[in-house]
């Protein structure tokens, strides 16, 4: 009766303990994956545990990558670090250190046999622990140490764990339930609200397109009205060989508005003048044709007696006044 009543209280002292380490322990993880092999607090895929999850409701549905976690954090005082598998049922696991003072197998094994037991893992009761010198991570470390455990492994040994007591199932449970309750659900959005919200996004960008394009405009009427001069016509000068004042009627040029160079003005009139009297006809083009024998002989008279050319335009406006009469008289004949 003695022994059986000690052996309860060594068995509800246990319990205790077990409920004391999982209210005070609160460490996040989602991965549900069976295989695990990187470093603590990280996935395989290199994301880590998602901080809004119980990394011990995680470990004891029997995820292993929680699992490992809690191994990872638990055991980095002692520069253990640890990866693991569930093969046929058992909890493959290996134990990694850089000496092999790190990697006694007492020690180790009692406490990966505590940590297991105070998380109790659902289905998993049978765990392998497998010890070696730290190396580079590979994916296939099972395999190579089940073909060469001797070459590969310190040391091996299979541990099977402890049921939990009522008691601290009870505890599980009620953190559980704790748990769910805490969880605060994601928003949940109507399709109504994804369609407004997504034209608010699209009005958004038209507004910001628009907005951005007459702030170009704007930007190139400022530039062309301080690019215009105010007064082109004061001050631009006119094109060589060409009257600005002078359409392209040929209107009559007196003195009074004399051209920047008149000579090249006369010839290129002179030119056009001779060209159009070998077709004149009628009573117009002959009239047309002294009109502009009589421009070019008056832009001639223009020329500066200081000019190179000056002697040359007295000669031409003589001549150009003389075809000038002789296109009047022909237009005379036609009347």
């Amino acid at each position: 009766m003695t022994q059986t009543l000690m052996t309860l209280a060594a068995r509800l002292k246990y319990d205790l303990r077990q409920v004391r380490f999982l209210e005070n322990e609160s460490t996040p993880t989602t991965m549900k994956n069976n295989i695990f092999d990187a470093p603590p607090g990280f996935t395989p895929t290199g994301q880590r545990v998602d901080p809004m999850d119980n990394i011990f409701q995680q470990a004891r549905q029997g995820s292993v990558a929680a699992i490992i976690q809690v191994l990872n954090e638990k055991l980095a005082n002692s520069g253990i670090r640890t990866r693991a598998v569930l093969d046929r049922g058992i909890l493959q696991l290996l134990c990694e250190g850089e000496t092999e003072g790190q990697l006694e197998q007492t020690p180790v094994v009692e406490k990966v046999t505590m940590i297991l037991e105070e998380i109790a893992p659902r289905h998993i009761r049978r765990v392998n622990i497998n010890s070696r010198l730290v190396r580079e991570q590979q994916l296939l470390w099972l395999e190579e140490i089940q073909q060469d455990p001797e070459g590969q492994l310190l040391w091996s040994e299979l541990i099977v764990l402890r049921k939990p007591g009522l008691l601290t199932q009870w505890s599980y449970n009620r953190q559980a339930q704790s748990f769910r309750k805490r969880k605060t659900p994601l928003p949940n959005y109507t399709p109504s609200q994804l369609t407004r919200e997504q034209r608010q996004f699209r009005r958004g960008i038209i507004g910001g397109a628009i907005f951005s394009g007459v702030l170009v405009l704007a930007g190139l009427g400022v530039l062309s009205w301080w690019g215009t001069p105010k007064d082109s016509n004061s001050d631009t000068p006119p094109v060589a060989g060409t009257n600005p004042s002078t359409p392209s009627t040929a209107t009559p040029t007196t003195a009074d508005a004399p051209t920047a160079d008149p000579f090249p003005e006369a010839v290129r009139l002179a030119q056009a003048a001779a060209n159009e009297g070998l077709t004149a006809q009628t009573e117009e083009e002959w009239l047309a044709l002294a009109e502009k024998w009589q421009q070019a002989s008056d832009l001639m008279a223009q020329v500066s007696a200081s000019d190179d050319r000056y002697q040359i335009a007295q000669d031409r406006t003589i001549r150009y006044q003389e075809n000038s009469q002789a296109a009047q008289r022909e237009a005379d004949k036609l009347r």
